[in-house]
């Protein structure tokens, strides 16, 4: 059977893989997405990262920021991280450029997926996963399924109201949402705002820490506490099978991971105290071979 391709379009970068149907990702490609360009200029490189995979493929799926709507493969809302992506026929304007089918899903959602079908979450039904990066995102799999929810915005955890995030602005325009205090830019802002140290990037806020430097491991377990807290939450009204975390900040080491587990387990019911947290399997290929099945799946 003739591959598949399964693209990954982030504000940042859009990563595309050419994948056979039992899952072998058999060649990648990787290219700066143009989000100040504008949705024409963030199309053009989703189709050119397909082209430079050099093979032809059967069906193209789509993991994309924003809301997406699943059946029609358009972008109903977006972030500032993709200028005008919000209304964007994405599932058209691809089909039309690429000559094959294509599929079209949130990228968390896809990310989901992927650790589903080939990853940590393969052999579970009810799956809870949790990317943490720039923003938080989620994906709740109910019955091997992404639940969408009625208006395909199911999996926003980032903002979810914790305590500790009380006033703290988010990023969509609200306050106390644990995205405020637990997403990485969050955490690299708060232990700039400490004012014992400078850091360039989480990456050294995470050295520093492991190093012993007091302030980074306070700031890492505030926002891990939090993190916790939510998740915690969210898992009491949902009862998965487990709790999937990926995302750059998932490799923030003990010093993160310790306070998020003793906060998401001290918030469980008694009956959900054996549901596990546990980090993904597929880093950042995740939700290209999720987006990958999307494109199988479009084939039946």
């Amino acid at each position: 059977m003739i591959p598949v391709a399964g693209v990954d379009i982030g504000g940042t970068k859009t990563a595309a893989g050419l994948v056979a149907p039992d899952g072998t990702l058999l060649a990648r490609r990787m290219l700066p997405t143009p989000a100040q360009d504008g949705p024409d200029a963030v199309i053009a490189t989703a189709v050119r990262a397909v082209r430079e995979l050099d093979a032809p493929v059967a069906a193209v799926g789509v993991g994309s920021a924003g809301v997406v709507d699943p059946g029609t493969g358009r972008i109903v809302a977006a972030t500032d991280a993709l200028p005008g992506w919000a209304g964007t026929e994405l599932r058209r304007e691809l089909e039309q450029a690429l000559g094959v089918p294509v599929a079209i899903d949130n990228d968390v959602h896809a990310h989901a997926l992927g650790e589903a079908w080939l990853g940590a979450a393969t052999g579970h039904r009810h799956v809870l996963l949790v990317a943490i990066g720039t923003g938080i995102g989620g994906s709740l799999l109910i019955d091997g399924q992404v639940h969408h929810g009625a208006r395909a915005v199911a999996g926003h955890v980032g903002h979810v109201p914790v305590p500790s995030a009380a006033g703290a602005a988010c990023t969509c325009g609200g306050t106390g949402h644990v995205e405020a205090v637990g997403s990485g830019p969050a955490l690299l802002a708060a232990y700039r705002g400490r004012g014992t140290g400078s850091a360039a990037s989480l990456a050294e806020v995470s050295a520093l820490a492991s190093a012993g430097d007091a302030e980074a491991r306070a700031v890492l377990a505030r926002g891990a506490r939090a993190l916790g807290e939510a998740l915690g939450g969210i898992v009491n009204t949902t009862d998965p099978e487990l709790v999937l975390i990926g995302g750059g900040v998932s490799g923030c080491g003990p010093e993160w991971w310790g306070p998020l587990r003793e906060a998401f387990e001290a918030e469980l019911l008694t009956p959900l105290k054996d549901v596990e947290l546990r980090p993904g399997l597929l880093g950042g290929d995740a939700a290209v071979l999720g987006a990958a099945r999307l494109a199988l799946e479009a084939l039946l």
